[in-house]
Protein backbone atom coordinates (compact mmCIF):
# COMPACT_ATOMS: atom_id res chain seq x y z
CA UNK A 1 0.00 0.00 0.00
CA UNK A 2 2.90 2.62 1.11
CA UNK A 3 4.06 1.67 -2.51
CA UNK A 4 0.92 2.47 -4.59
CA UNK A 5 0.33 5.42 -2.59
CA UNK A 6 3.50 6.84 -3.06
CA UNK A 7 3.82 5.94 -6.66
CA UNK A 8 0.51 7.73 -7.59
CA UNK A 9 1.57 10.97 -5.36
CA UNK A 10 5.21 11.41 -7.26
CA UNK A 11 2.57 10.73 -10.57
CA UNK A 12 0.47 13.47 -9.29
CA UNK A 13 3.10 16.17 -8.17
CA UNK A 14 4.46 15.47 -11.58
CA UNK A 15 8.27 17.19 -10.04
CA UNK A 16 9.43 15.52 -6.49
CA UNK A 17 9.91 12.23 -5.29
CA UNK A 18 9.97 10.39 -2.09
CA UNK A 19 13.08 9.93 0.39
CA UNK A 20 13.48 7.01 2.29
CA UNK A 21 14.45 6.26 6.16
CA UNK A 22 14.99 3.08 7.04
CA UNK A 23 14.56 2.69 11.05
CA UNK A 24 14.95 -0.18 13.67
CA UNK A 25 13.76 -0.16 16.78
CA UNK A 26 15.70 -1.56 19.24
CA UNK A 27 12.76 -3.15 21.40
CA UNK A 28 11.89 -4.97 18.09
CA UNK A 29 10.33 -4.33 14.22
CA UNK A 30 11.16 -1.34 12.52
CA UNK A 31 9.94 1.02 9.05
CA UNK A 32 10.14 2.70 5.91
CA UNK A 33 9.51 6.26 6.85
CA UNK A 34 9.12 8.33 3.26
CA UNK A 35 8.90 11.81 3.20
CA UNK A 36 8.16 13.88 -0.17
CA UNK A 37 8.71 17.98 -0.19
CA UNK A 38 9.01 20.73 -2.47
CA UNK A 39 7.19 19.53 -5.09
CA UNK A 40 5.10 21.19 -8.04
CA UNK A 41 1.69 20.46 -5.89
CA UNK A 42 3.40 19.42 -2.53
CA UNK A 43 5.09 21.44 -0.54
CA UNK A 44 5.82 18.35 2.68
CA UNK A 45 4.25 15.17 3.13
CA UNK A 46 5.33 11.56 4.30
CA UNK A 47 4.02 8.09 3.80
CA UNK A 48 4.86 6.44 6.64
CA UNK A 49 4.73 2.10 7.09
CA UNK A 50 6.06 0.48 10.43
CA UNK A 51 5.63 -2.72 12.13
CA UNK A 52 6.90 -2.83 15.68
CA UNK A 53 6.49 -5.36 18.57
CA UNK A 54 8.02 -6.42 21.95
CA UNK A 55 6.85 -5.48 25.45
CA UNK A 56 3.67 -3.39 25.60
CA UNK A 57 4.81 -0.05 27.75
CA UNK A 58 3.30 0.69 31.35
CA UNK A 59 1.21 3.54 30.04
CA UNK A 60 -0.53 1.67 27.25
CA UNK A 61 -0.92 -1.05 30.07
CA UNK A 62 -2.60 0.94 32.67
CA UNK A 63 -4.71 2.70 29.92
CA UNK A 64 -6.28 -0.72 29.23
CA UNK A 65 -6.37 -1.89 32.98
CA UNK A 66 -4.42 -4.56 31.92
CA UNK A 67 -1.92 -5.99 35.33
CA UNK A 68 0.42 -8.58 33.84
CA UNK A 69 3.02 -7.68 30.99
CA UNK A 70 1.77 -8.61 27.61
CA UNK A 71 3.65 -8.64 24.50
CA UNK A 72 1.85 -6.53 21.43
CA UNK A 73 2.40 -6.53 17.38
CA UNK A 74 1.39 -3.33 15.47
CA UNK A 75 1.60 -2.62 12.17
CA UNK A 76 -0.18 0.19 9.74
CA UNK A 77 0.42 3.31 7.19
CA UNK A 78 -0.11 7.03 8.31
CA UNK A 79 0.10 9.88 5.74
CA UNK A 80 -0.03 13.36 6.44
CA UNK A 81 -0.11 15.88 2.78
CA UNK A 82 0.56 19.27 2.70
CA UNK A 83 0.22 21.41 -0.31
CA UNK A 84 1.62 24.90 -1.43
CA UNK A 85 -1.24 26.13 -2.98
CA UNK A 86 -3.97 27.12 -0.57
CA UNK A 87 -6.92 26.02 -2.52
CA UNK A 88 -5.60 22.69 -2.15
CA UNK A 89 -6.62 20.52 1.17
CA UNK A 90 -4.39 19.24 4.05
CA UNK A 91 -5.23 15.74 3.81
CA UNK A 92 -4.86 12.53 6.70
CA UNK A 93 -4.77 8.88 6.22
CA UNK A 94 -3.94 5.85 8.65
CA UNK A 95 -4.72 2.15 8.55
CA UNK A 96 -3.63 0.13 11.30
CA UNK A 97 -3.42 -3.60 13.16
CA UNK A 98 -2.81 -3.98 16.48
CA UNK A 99 -2.62 -7.79 18.26
CA UNK A 100 -1.48 -8.58 22.18
CA UNK A 101 -0.37 -11.65 23.04
CA UNK A 102 -3.71 -12.23 25.45
CA UNK A 103 -5.10 -12.64 22.46
CA UNK A 104 -6.80 -9.35 21.90
CA UNK A 105 -6.73 -7.43 18.56
CA UNK A 106 -8.13 -4.52 16.33
CA UNK A 107 -8.38 -2.60 13.45
CA UNK A 108 -8.51 1.27 12.90
CA UNK A 109 -7.85 4.01 11.16
CA UNK A 110 -9.63 6.81 8.76
CA UNK A 111 -9.31 9.77 6.14
CA UNK A 112 -10.21 13.04 7.12
CA UNK A 113 -9.79 16.12 4.78
CA UNK A 114 -8.53 19.62 6.24
CA UNK A 115 -8.88 22.33 3.68
CA UNK A 116 -7.72 25.85 3.96
CA UNK A 117 -10.86 27.06 2.21
CA UNK A 118 -14.30 25.15 3.23
CA UNK A 119 -15.35 24.26 -0.73
CA UNK A 120 -18.73 22.93 -0.40
CA UNK A 121 -18.94 20.78 -3.79
CA UNK A 122 -15.08 19.10 -2.84
CA UNK A 123 -16.33 18.79 0.30
CA UNK A 124 -19.76 16.90 -0.64
CA UNK A 125 -17.24 15.10 -3.04
CA UNK A 126 -14.91 13.53 -0.53
CA UNK A 127 -17.95 12.47 1.82
CA UNK A 128 -19.72 10.64 -1.34
CA UNK A 129 -16.25 8.85 -1.91
CA UNK A 130 -15.89 7.62 1.42
CA UNK A 131 -19.56 6.83 2.14
CA UNK A 132 -19.33 4.16 -1.35
CA UNK A 133 -16.10 2.92 0.11
CA UNK A 134 -17.98 2.19 3.54
CA UNK A 135 -21.14 0.96 2.27
CA UNK A 136 -19.43 -1.67 -0.06
CA UNK A 137 -18.63 -2.92 3.41
CA UNK A 138 -21.65 -2.21 5.84
CA UNK A 139 -24.57 0.60 5.52
CA UNK A 140 -24.20 1.48 9.29
CA UNK A 141 -20.14 2.53 8.81
CA UNK A 142 -20.21 5.68 7.42
CA UNK A 143 -22.90 7.58 9.57
CA UNK A 144 -21.22 5.82 12.60
CA UNK A 145 -17.75 6.57 11.48
CA UNK A 146 -18.53 9.79 10.23
CA UNK A 147 -19.68 10.92 13.57
CA UNK A 148 -16.72 9.79 15.43
CA UNK A 149 -14.50 12.03 12.73
CA UNK A 150 -16.63 14.99 14.16
CA UNK A 151 -15.95 14.21 17.92
CA UNK A 152 -11.93 12.76 17.03
CA UNK A 153 -10.55 16.04 15.28
CA UNK A 154 -12.22 18.30 17.15
CA UNK A 155 -10.08 21.28 18.64
CA UNK A 156 -11.61 21.55 22.20
CA UNK A 157 -9.65 24.74 23.07
CA UNK A 158 -11.36 26.45 19.95
CA UNK A 159 -15.07 24.85 19.72
CA UNK A 160 -14.47 23.98 15.69
CA UNK A 161 -13.70 20.89 13.97
CA UNK A 162 -9.44 20.51 12.37
CA UNK A 163 -11.71 20.00 8.69
CA UNK A 164 -14.32 18.86 7.24
CA UNK A 165 -14.39 15.38 9.06
CA UNK A 166 -14.29 12.12 7.12
CA UNK A 167 -14.10 8.65 8.76
CA UNK A 168 -12.83 7.84 11.81
CA UNK A 169 -12.86 4.17 13.66
CA UNK A 170 -10.87 2.31 16.39
CA UNK A 171 -11.09 -0.98 18.32
CA UNK A 172 -12.75 -2.91 15.50
CA UNK A 173 -12.84 -6.75 16.06
CA UNK A 174 -14.98 -9.43 14.86
CA UNK A 175 -18.37 -9.57 15.61
CA UNK A 176 -21.26 -11.68 14.90
CA UNK A 177 -21.87 -9.90 11.43
CA UNK A 178 -17.95 -9.18 10.71
CA UNK A 179 -15.39 -12.07 10.50
CA UNK A 180 -11.56 -10.98 10.76
CA UNK A 181 -10.42 -10.99 7.37
CA UNK A 182 -14.04 -8.68 6.37
CA UNK A 183 -12.62 -5.83 8.71
CA UNK A 184 -9.47 -6.30 6.85
CA UNK A 185 -10.64 -5.58 3.48
CA UNK A 186 -12.98 -2.79 4.86
CA UNK A 187 -9.67 -1.54 6.28
CA UNK A 188 -7.65 -1.48 2.95
CA UNK A 189 -10.95 -0.39 0.81
CA UNK A 190 -10.21 2.76 3.32
CA UNK A 191 -6.47 2.45 2.50
CA UNK A 192 -6.91 2.18 -0.89
CA UNK A 193 -9.23 5.06 -1.44
CA UNK A 194 -6.41 7.69 -0.33
CA UNK A 195 -4.53 7.76 -3.77
CA UNK A 196 -7.75 8.71 -5.74
CA UNK A 197 -9.15 10.88 -3.59
CA UNK A 198 -6.27 13.51 -2.88
CA UNK A 199 -4.71 12.80 -6.52
CA UNK A 200 -8.01 13.98 -7.65
CA UNK A 201 -7.76 17.00 -5.50
CA UNK A 202 -4.28 17.73 -6.74
CA UNK A 203 -5.54 17.98 -10.05
CA UNK A 204 -8.93 19.87 -9.86
CA UNK A 205 -6.79 22.81 -7.50
CA UNK A 206 -3.37 22.82 -8.12
CA UNK A 207 -3.75 25.88 -10.35
CA UNK A 208 -6.53 27.64 -9.10
CA UNK A 209 -4.69 31.28 -8.43
CA UNK A 210 -4.19 32.51 -5.35
CA UNK A 211 -3.40 35.90 -3.43
CA UNK A 212 -1.26 36.97 -0.48
CA UNK A 213 -4.79 37.21 2.30
CA UNK A 214 -5.16 33.55 0.89
CA UNK A 215 -1.91 32.43 1.65
CA UNK A 216 -1.69 34.04 4.88
CA UNK A 217 -5.02 32.72 5.75
CA UNK A 218 -3.66 29.10 4.51
CA UNK A 219 -0.54 29.89 7.52
CA UNK A 220 -3.29 30.15 10.19
CA UNK A 221 -5.03 27.03 9.05
CA UNK A 222 -1.55 25.01 9.34
CA UNK A 223 -1.18 26.54 12.64
CA UNK A 224 -4.88 24.97 13.86
CA UNK A 225 -3.67 21.77 12.05
CA UNK A 226 -0.67 22.12 14.79
CA UNK A 227 -2.79 22.62 17.83
CA UNK A 228 -4.56 19.46 17.28
CA UNK A 229 -1.77 17.43 16.74
CA UNK A 230 0.23 18.58 19.49
CA UNK A 231 -2.56 18.95 21.81
CA UNK A 232 -4.90 16.69 21.25
CA UNK A 233 -4.15 13.47 18.84
CA UNK A 234 -3.68 10.50 21.22
CA UNK A 235 -1.21 8.84 18.48
CA UNK A 236 1.10 12.09 18.50
CA UNK A 237 0.89 12.07 22.28
CA UNK A 238 1.48 8.71 23.02
CA UNK A 239 4.29 8.43 20.77
CA UNK A 240 5.98 11.27 22.63
CA UNK A 241 5.87 10.01 25.87
CA UNK A 242 6.47 6.30 25.07
CA UNK A 243 9.76 7.30 23.19
CA UNK A 244 8.80 6.92 19.91
CA UNK A 245 10.73 7.69 17.09
CA UNK A 246 10.35 11.33 16.82
CA UNK A 247 11.27 12.14 13.27
CA UNK A 248 8.47 9.96 12.20
CA UNK A 249 5.80 11.36 15.12
CA UNK A 250 6.09 15.00 13.87
CA UNK A 251 6.17 14.51 10.08
CA UNK A 252 2.94 15.56 10.22
CA UNK A 253 3.71 19.59 11.11
CA UNK A 254 3.56 21.33 8.37
CA UNK A 255 6.60 23.22 7.14
CA UNK A 256 6.25 26.95 8.15
CA UNK A 257 2.63 27.79 10.49
CA UNK A 258 1.28 30.81 11.74
CA UNK A 259 -1.03 32.47 15.11
CA UNK A 260 -2.36 35.64 14.82
CA UNK A 261 -3.53 36.53 17.90
CA UNK A 262 -7.36 37.18 18.33
CA UNK A 263 -7.58 36.55 14.60
CA UNK A 264 -10.91 37.83 13.46
CA UNK A 265 -11.90 37.25 9.69
CA UNK A 266 -13.80 39.88 7.42
CA UNK A 267 -17.54 39.98 7.84
CA UNK A 268 -18.79 37.82 4.71
CA UNK A 269 -15.11 37.09 3.42
CA UNK A 270 -14.07 33.40 2.44
CA UNK A 271 -11.97 33.06 5.76
CA UNK A 272 -15.24 33.56 7.49
CA UNK A 273 -17.24 31.52 5.50
CA UNK A 274 -14.67 28.90 6.24
CA UNK A 275 -14.78 29.37 9.68
CA UNK A 276 -18.13 28.92 10.00
CA UNK A 277 -17.89 25.96 8.46
CA UNK A 278 -15.74 24.25 11.14
CA UNK A 279 -18.38 22.59 13.39
CA UNK A 280 -19.78 19.15 13.76
CA UNK A 281 -22.93 17.79 12.18
CA UNK A 282 -22.79 18.90 8.81
CA UNK A 283 -24.36 16.57 6.74
CA UNK A 284 -22.44 16.71 3.55
CA UNK A 285 -24.37 13.55 1.67
CA UNK A 286 -28.01 15.07 2.50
Amino acid sequence: MQDRICTALEEADGNASFKEDLWTRAEGGGGRSRVIQEGNVIEKGGVMFSAVHGDLHEKMLRSMGLNEKVDFYATGVSIVIHPKNPKVPIIHMNVRYFEMTNGTYWFGGGIDLTPHYVVEEDARWFHHYLKNACDKHDPDYYPKFRNWADDYFFNVHRNETRGIGGIFFDYLKPDQTHSKEQLFDFVREVGESFAPIYTHFMAKNKNLPSNKREKAFQQLRRGRYVEFNLVHDRGTKFGLETNGRTESILMSMPPTANWVYDYKPEPKSEEEKTLNFLRKGIDWIS
